[in-house]
């Protein structure tokens, strides 16, 4: 065994026994390499265990072998970025609640953990990201706002044909996000039925993705039905502030969500990262470390 190698399963041992504390809920290992079966026979942590991993293939044989799996998107992020996804996506299938303690075991893409952090739910990432801010209220189905984080993600990362874009896409309250806007463009999705223009279709998500070089907005339904591409927000507060180096494309997100009840994603042109509003205010950042354009 080589020093590495001993060195990785002294650390796993080590998270395990952390993960067996009583003051734990959930042990949250991010990786696509499932811990040896020896390695937990015995071990309290292995109730508490919860893989992320980056496929859905991947999911499935954990599932088949009887162990709890969710997916989370391949991009080579940060690590406190891999966990806040991880969070995002565990949130959203309610695999946490309010107060509970997760320990997260993380690393670099295709290697090793070589990370542990611990997050209560409710509390905060760092100074600038609370995990409670995904807390969106009832009105919002949790399936279709996670499927459109990990849609931004993808738009941050892949941009259209090598070149990056950004967009904005409100949910919710779409009534009055629709009063407070204008129609720039041919609206693509128009004529079609409410099945088939729904976001929990994989075929709409990717329609969104190409139709993000559009100017606009998208304006989508609660329950994921798209209702619009190319609209134009109206401007909002103008006596809200948003952080120093965002333009007008967040400057529109946070004032549609200033003025209405709806919540609204935004991916930088810039760098790829994707931000939610939610009452003017951001309430969940994710940062990319490199783009594939």
């Amino acid at each position: 065994m080589s020093e590495s190698s001993k060195f990785d399963r002294e650390f796993l041992r080590s998270a395990l026994s952390l993960a067996a504390r009583n003051d734990v809920d959930h042990f949250l290992y991010i990786c696509d390499v499932p811990i040896a079966p020896e390695d937990l026979r015995g071990r309290p942590a292995r109730k508490k265990l919860i893989y992320a991993v980056t496929a859905d293939k991947i999911a499935q044989e954990y599932t088949a072998r009887k162990l709890r799996a969710l997916v989370i998107p391949a991009y080579d992020y940060s690590r406190t970025e891999r966990v806040k996804v991880a969070l995002v996506s565990a949130l959203s299938q309610g695999a946490f609640k309010e107060g509970d303690l997760v320990l997260c075991m993380t690393g670099k893409v295709g290697r090793a953990p070589d990370t542990l952090m611990q997050m209560r739910i409710g509390g905060s990432l760092d100074d600038r990201v609370a995990i409670e801010g995904v807390k969106l209220g009832e009105e919002f189905n949790s399936q279709v706002v996670d499927a459109l984080i990990q849609l931004a993600l993808q738009i941050g990362q892949e941009g259209f044909e090598g070149h990056p874009i950004g967009t904005i896409i409100t949910i919710g309250d779409h009534t009055s996000v629709l009063e407070k806007s204008r129609q720039l463009t041919i609206n693509p999705f128009q004529g079609l039925s409410e099945a088939e223009r729904n976001v929990l279709d994989p075929k709409i998500r990717e329609a969104i993705k190409n139709f993000s070089v559009l100017d606009g907005a998208f304006v989508i339904r609660e329950d994921g039905v798209v209702l619009a591409a190319g609209r134009y927000l109206s401007a909002g507060d103008e006596n809200l502030k948003i952080p120093l180096g965002l333009g007008a494309r967040h400057a529109a997100a946070a004032g549609i969500t200033s003025t209405t009840h709806c919540i609204s994603l935004v991916v930088s042109q810039t760098s790829g990262a994707v931000r939610l509003f939610k009452g003017g205010n951001i309430v969940l950042e994710l940062h990319q470390t490199a783009r594939r354009t």
